[in-house]
This record gives C-alpha cells, structure tokens and sequence, in this order.
C-alpha cells in the first residue's frame, strides 16, 4: 500500500510514555553533568528557565499537533502556515540533529551496558555492539507502533524507578553543606547561564515526537495536548531533583569532572553512597533510558522521512506504508544512524543539536503564529514568547556551530532541489 494513513493506535498513556521516553535519556544522564561544567551550581536555575522555554514551545505544538494531526510535526505545520521552504527547514534540521543524537545515543547505550556487565572492549568493538544495537531496533521499529509502543512502555519505567532512586538515596546521603553548594553561585554570567539553559532546553524536547507521531494517535484533539503537558511536567519535576541531588551531594565541580572522565556521572556519585545498590540501578536505568531514546528517534525521525516524501521533498518511494508502517523511511534513518555511529566521533552532537533544535522549534512557534483564530487553544503571546527565547537561546551557542549548522541547511536544500528536478 502507497501513501495510505497510518493506524491510530496510541492512547493518552502511550503517548506520555512515548514522549518520557524521548526526553529521559541522554539528557539526564549526561548533559547534566555537562552543564554543570559550564553554569556551576546555576545549573538548577538552568534547568528551570530551559523547562519555561519548553514549555511555551510545549504548547504551541500542542496547539498545531491538535489542529493538524498529521505525521511530520513542525515540517507539515510551517508548510501548511508559513512556507514549503520554510517546513522543508524545520524538517531537515530535525533530521539532522536527531540522526547525530540517536547515534550517540547508541554508543552510550553500549558503554552503560558493558560496564554495568564488567566488560571491558576496545572502540572498535564497542561501534560493532552499537551497530547490532541499531540493527535490532530498526527491525522492531520497522514492525510497527504497537510493538514499539509496548517496548516503550516497559522500558519508561526502569529508568523512573532508576531516578527516584538517585534522588531519594542521594538526599539521605547529603552531608553538611548541601545546601551552601545550592545556592552559592559564584561568578557565572548571563553568557554562560544563557548557553546552559539553550543545552538543557534540548534536553527537554523529546516530547515533540508525540507531535511527529499525530496520525497514530487516538483522537489526537485531546490527546497529544494532554501528553505533551503531563510529559513536560514530569520531566522537569525529575531533571530538577537530579540535578539539585548531585550538586548538593558533590558540588558542581565533582559533578562536571565525573561528566569529562568519561564515567556516567550519574552512576560515579552513587558509588559515593552508603548504599551500594544504587550504582547498578542506575547503570541499569542508563541503558534502558537510552534504549528508549533510540525507539523513540527512530519512530520520530522516520515519520518526518514520511512527511517529506509524500511532499516531494525527499523521494516519493519512502512514502511507501507496508502493513502500519513507513518501513522504506525506518530503514533509511536506521541505515543513516549506523553510519554515524560508525565514525565512532560525534562530540559536539549536543551543541549541534541546541542550534538546529532551536531553528526547528523557532518555525514551531512561527507556524502557531500563523493559524487561524477558531485553530487556536493558547494564547498569542505564548507563541510569541516561545520564538523569541528560542531565536536568544540561539545567539548563546558558539558561532561555529551555527554556521555548520547553517551549512547543512544549504546542503538540504540542493538536494531537495535535485529531487523535485527529477520528479
């Protein structure tokens, strides 16, 4: 079957399992420890204007996914309301930094994992794991949402449990001072709080894969605001008591230095509890976080592979649906996520991945901008703070990044230039 409609098979509970699923990964396992190098002990404060961002980018997704439950996200929304050219950005941005993320995503997985097993392999062999890693989630993705989706929904909870338990055992553990290390600041500037909150902020997008996601989900009007909502505010409540529990436990400087030797900094503070158990619990909870991130790159970034074919952006082929899903789009994004984690090398994938995210939600909030008054559930000014924190947050992200980021724009659009020729 060609460029038929996918299945709605996702419900309220699927779809906040789904978004969890995306955000609680990378982000809290590592790019905590990150930020906390660059913004000290305002980390916190980080977190918390980062998660007022989100959330106003939140909703206007909210709004758009209600209004125009297709698959494609910001792609079909800024080509609906602002541009072809303008919903062609968007989409090949999320391509672009998404396939990078989910890359590292997949050799962080393995590293978790064999440490967690007390297996010690050279680089080479640990891309082969990564590789085979990829290789069986593409093949599950490939099979569809329901098998995905019930994946999904027992991997979620390891890494909740995983997490509450860092935060509960690590305020039983905190020493004198804890609280002198929450709030003194030091001298960080509104330069480096800046470029932090831009860093979390791509912590906290994963829901917008319950938005990608809008034509499998049961009615979508009521579902994917609800998802996205409740997704955001159990992810802040969480990124919040982490990153609080580490640096009133070991301080930021500990924090960051565990991040830069190359250990999960997660796990390396949790050896410094009374409780031993916790150590693995998190290794445990690390992996199946990542595993989650990885379904949920691979369900999000081949559904906007979809939106882009039926268009005529990208190869009309990859629009192909076989049974409930595009398996043409999962499998090229799966082919193309295996051949980054082959470099074995992506380390500036998180601050490549703030500027393009930045550009993608940025055309959210300008495609909110552009719907029509009965279309809108939020109010205006929502959309319009959402655009301007997203266009600051960028001008914190070092120029070079931007300008490869703007460079991978330009080579989409010769491209889609190349394919519409041809078609």
């Amino acid at each position: 079957m060609s460029d038929a409609s996918l299945t709605r098979v996702t419900g309220l509970g699927g779809a906040i399992m789904l978004g969890l699923g995306s955000i609680l990964g990378t982000g809290v396992f590592v790019s905590l420890g990150i930020a906390a190098g660059i913004a000290g002990s305002t980390v916190v404060l980080a977190v918390l204007l980062a998660a007022l961002v989100a959330t106003a980018n939140g909703l206007s997704s909210a709004q758009l996914a209600a209004a125009h439950p297709v698959s494609g996200g910001t792609y079909a929304y800024a080509n609906r309301y602002v541009h072809p050219a303008a919903g062609f950005a968007a989409g090949w941005m999320f391509l672009a930094a998404k396939s990078a993320s989910a890359a590292t995503a997949a050799l962080g997985c393995v590293g978790y994992g064999l440490h967690l097993a007390g297996i010690d392999l050279g680089v080479g062999a640990r891309v082969g794991v990564a590789v085979g890693l990829l290789l069986l989630l593409t093949i599950l993705v490939a099979g569809g949402l329901r098998r995905s989706s019930r994946v999904n929904t027992l991997v979620v909870p390891f890494t909740l449990i995983a997490l509450v338990c860092f935060v509960v055992v690590g305020a039983l553990n905190a020493q004198p001072g804890a609280i002198d290390r929450l709030t003194t600041w030091g001298d960080v500037g509104g330069l480096s709080l800046g470029h932090t909150t831009a860093l979390m902020f791509v912590a906290y997008t994963g829901y917008g894969r319950i938005a990608t996601l809008g034509e499998e989900v049961r009615d979508p009007a009521r579902t994917i605001p609800r998802a996205i909502i409740a997704t955001l505010g159990i992810s802040a409540v969480l990124y919040l008591s982490v990153a609080a529990t580490a640096v009133a436990v070991v301080g930021a400087d500990a924090f960051a230095a565990a991040t830069a030797n190359g250990a999960a900094p997660l796990e390396s503070i949790a050896r410094g509890f009374r409780q031993p158990w916790v150590a693995p619990v998190l290794a445990l909870g690390a992996v199946t976080a990542m595993i989650g991130v990885l379904l949920n790159l691979l369900l999000g970034l081949s559904r906007v592979v979809l939106a882009m074919a039926r268009d005529g952006d990208l190869p009309r082929p990859l629009a192909r649906i076989e049974g409930d899903s595009p398996r043409r789009a999962v499998w090229l994004v799966g082919t193309v996520i295996i051949g980054l984690a082959l470099i074995g090398d992506v380390k500036t994938t998180w601050t490549f991945s703030a500027f393009t995210v930045l550009i993608y939600y940025g055309l959210t909030n300008l495609s909110a901008l552009r719907m029509p008054v009965a279309d809108r559930r939020s109010p205006r000014w929502i959309a319009v703070a959402g655009l301007v924190s997203c266009v600051s947050l960028a001008a914190f992200v070092p120029w070079l990044v931007g300008a490869a980021g703007l460079g991978v724009l330009a080579v989409g659009f010769a491209l889609r230039w190349l394919v519409r020729a041809r078609s």
